[in-house]
């Protein structure tokens, strides 16, 4: 897993370590490792630094030192590098150890630098704010970033210290102007801000500089491949189809029949080893073509038929792709909230949970699998809102409802009740995935995970991992071809190259 660690954590490990190294040790390991990781991305041929240009934006605090010294040790290799300083004063230590390595200090006056420097740089080294800013950039520091992205537009790298300016460091949340940066060098841990939309998009590449930090208890955890492969269940000499995991899949209608294809479709190949059906018979037509391994329910228009009794033994249930919102469907959707098995709830299932919310909290297992738009009907907010504070609502969300929320979108993130979990980031996600029915394949493939024994977190997590590895190879199966537009139903037969890649 790629450990994350919130402001006060990193602080907190800082003083720590200072108290046992001499005074500017860390600051030295910093501009070392900022310096090297520049210097690999300067010149025709990576690593060739003589006669490139550099800028450093200096702002007057420690991640404005970084970018100075970084700057001395990239002019002694033969950078022609100037720093802009836009403060009042400057980091005394850095601005002494650039000049006398005979790179050059300017100030901005009226917003704006005094030549352009900054137009005709080969690489701008992003050191205005430090992990303690809050809020967007304000002049002079907006207009610095703003001519860093003209600059990058126009080919240059931009390099972010610790991370990009104007971006919150715990939420990733970017409240007016910020740096985009190419890449982004962070000392001693991942900050959750990196690995988070809005902020994770700023922040491009994400190299960690080790500076020997002592740190416990993550905020955030995104896990690589061997995280993934761990997790998921494999079934043994012993298993069989109920051993393996039944899950109960209340999806579908007469007028949305393809999203119980879709959710079959993800629990049949999410390793289940059977998938009760409960449709509208349009959808259960359907299914028993496409599906044939599926044993099917039909269920009637009536609000008090007994769905529980009539459906068989499973260990898990999703609810909710397509389904439909009226008192049957309550009906329905109550009746399997009101057992003790673990269940997912997902598309109208979410949109009877914001109308109905004696239904929540409960006391099993619960996920949810709400895009931006239903978890701020969930919450009573703007959706714009929950987009632009992804980290902070879905913790809120998960606390409110007392559910695990697996917030989908262009970072999934995942936020289990209490608060004493780390939250847990998806890093597979990808564009190609923004598609109708998407949602309703991650539905049956991580409640295809929880019957076979996943928690509702770990689930979620594997299932949003595998979900953006198949988006990616249904997209570009060979990728020396390029990328070319997918449906949902390109991700259920993506899944079992997605499974195989693990």
């Amino acid at each position: 897993m790629r450990e994350a660690y919130d402001v006060a954590a990193v602080r907190a490990a800082e003083r720590a370590l200072m108290e046992l190294v001499p005074d500017g040790a860390l600051m030295g390991r910093a501009a070392a490792g900022l310096a090297s990781v520049c210097a690999s991305l300067l010149g025709q041929y990576p690593g060739h630094v003589y006669g490139t240009r550099v800028v450093v934006l200096a702002g007057s605090g420690d991640n404005g030192g970084d970018a100075l010294y970084a700057g001395a040790l990239l002019t002694r290799r033969g950078a022609s590098v100037t720093a802009i300083t836009p403060g009042s004063r400057a980091h005394a230590g850095g601005t002494d150890a650039l000049r006398a390595a005979g790179g050059r200090v300017q100030a901005v006056q009226d917003g704006a630098p005094q030549d352009g420097a900054i137009s005709q740089a080969d690489l701008i080294i992003d050191g205005l704010l430090g992990i303690g800013g809050r809020g967007g950039l304000r002049e002079p520091f907006a207009g610095l970033a703003q001519r860093a992205e003209q600059a990058r537009q126009a080919g240059a790298t931009v390099v972010a210290v610790d991370l990009p300016s104007g971006i919150d460091a715990d939420t990733g949340a970017v409240d007016g102007p910020a740096v985009r940066a190419d890449v982004t060098v962070t000392f001693g841990a991942i900050k959750p801000g990196l690995l988070i939309d809005p902020g994770a998009g700023h922040a491009g590449a994400v190299e960690l500089v080790d500076i020997g930090l002592d740190l416990k208890d993550p905020a955030a955890l995104s896990p690589q491949r061997y995280d993934i492969s761990e997790l998921l269940p494999r079934p043994g000499p012993e298993s069989d189809k109920y051993r393996r995991g039944v899950l109960g899949l209340l999806a579908g209608s007469d007028r949305f029949t393809g999203a119980a294809l879709l959710a079959t479709g993800g629990a049949v190949h999410g390793g289940a080893g059977m998938v009760r059906v409960v449709t509208a018979p349009a959808a259960a037509a359907l299914v028993r073509q496409v599906w044939p391994e599926t044993v099917l329910t039909v269920h009637p228009d009536d609000p008090d038929w007994d769905l529980i009794g009539s459906v068989g033994r499973v260990q898990a249930w999703v609810a909710g792709p397509g389904m439909g919102t009226g008192p049957d469907a309550v009906a329905r959707l109550t009746a399997i909230l009101g057992t003790d098995l673990p269940v997912l709830v997902d598309a109208d299932g979410l949109t009877i949970l914001s109308q109905v919310t004696k239904l929540l909290p409960r006391a099993a297992p619960t996920l949810i699998t709400p895009h931006a738009g239903e978890l701020s009907r969930l919450l009573g907010t703007d959706p714009s809102s929950v987009e632009a504070r992804r980290l902070e609502h879905a913790r809120r969300a998960a606390d409110r409802l007392g559910v695990t929320v697996l917030l989908k979108g262009s970072t999934t993130v995942i936020a289990s009740p209490g608060g004493s979990q780390p939250v847990l980031v998806n890093p597979t996600g990808t564009p190609w995935l923004a598609t109708a029915g998407s949602g309703d394949v991650l539905s049956g493939l991580a409640g295809a995970l929880i019957a076979q024994g996943l928690e509702p977190a770990q689930a979620g997590l594997a299932a949003a991992y595998l979900h953006g590895l198949a988006g990616r190879l249904a997209a570009a199966p060979d990728p020396d071809a390029g990328e070319a537009p997918i449906g949902a139903s390109d991700l259920v037969r993506a899944l079992p190259a997605a499974f195989r890649s693990l």
